[in-house]
């Protein structure tokens, strides 16, 4: 079994926790339904300007696991929701 986590920062305007939660909950949700990923808000929880994202899908095949965390990436880029401004993903064998 092959897991694949990503953790993205993301940098956003917000004037409330309301306007970030309803930014994260669009990242989320959007990101989950086009990827069939789990992702959740892991850090930065009282933050309104930012949010750190992590994101797990589990499957048997490192390489197809890779290149789905970086297409995840680049669809929450292309969403112009927020900025990434930083990411790192790892595979893990277990």
């Amino acid at each position: 079994m092959v897991v694949g986590v990503l953790e993205i920062t993301l940098t956003f305007f917000a004037e409330s926790l309301k306007d970030k939660r309803s930014i994260v909950r669009r990242v989320l949700s959007r990101s989950k339904t086009e990827f069939n990923v789990s992702g959740a808000e892991v850090d930065e929880l009282d933050n309104v300007g930012g949010a750190v994202l992590g994101f797990s899908s589990v499957g048997n095949d490192a390489r197809y696991l890779e290149g789905q965390l970086m297409k995840l990436e680049q669809f929450i880029d292309r969403l112009e929701l927020a900025e990434i401004v930083d990411s790192h993903h790892e595979i893990v064998h277990v």
